[in-house]
């Protein structure tokens, strides 16, 4: 018995080719933060217990935050910090059952990733 496959399925799912809606990149981006803070609080805990050690402990982690590679690394700890608390208050906004339609939720993911991308560019000019 030969049945015949809908010919509208893809023949060939090259990834680089699918455009997702902004709602895909702003739960991407999400759960991309989400493993960045959870992989950066191993980081955070090593800088303050380096720093509650000792005087000198201290003025290792204090000098080491000097370093451009290390504020590269605290402002995008901290740019993953701030872009999760962006998104997850709209998560929040969501339950509460405002912006749960099409249109707004793509709207909220407009405003997630412009208020984001404010608030990331001010963090870096207050680090550097």
């Amino acid at each position: 018995m030969n049945i015949a496959v809908n010919s509208k399925r893809p023949v060939n799912l090259d990834l680089r080719t699918i455009k997702l809606p902004v709602t895909a990149y702003t739960s991407i981006l999400h759960r991309i933060s989400g493993v960045i803070l959870f992989v950066a609080v191993a980081i955070l805990l090593w800088m303050l217990d380096t720093s509650l050690s000792s005087e000198s402990g201290f003025e290792q982690v204090k000098s080491c935050l000097q370093n451009p590679l290390a504020k590269l690394v605290i402002w995008g700890i901290l740019s993953a910090l701030l872009y999760h608390l962006i998104a997850g208050v709209r998560h929040l906004v969501m339950d509460a059952g405002v912006g749960e339609g099409l249109e707004s939720g793509k709207r909220g993911s407009q405003v997630v990733i412009v208020v984001s991308a404010i608030v990331i560019v001010l963090l870096g000019v207050w680090i550097w």
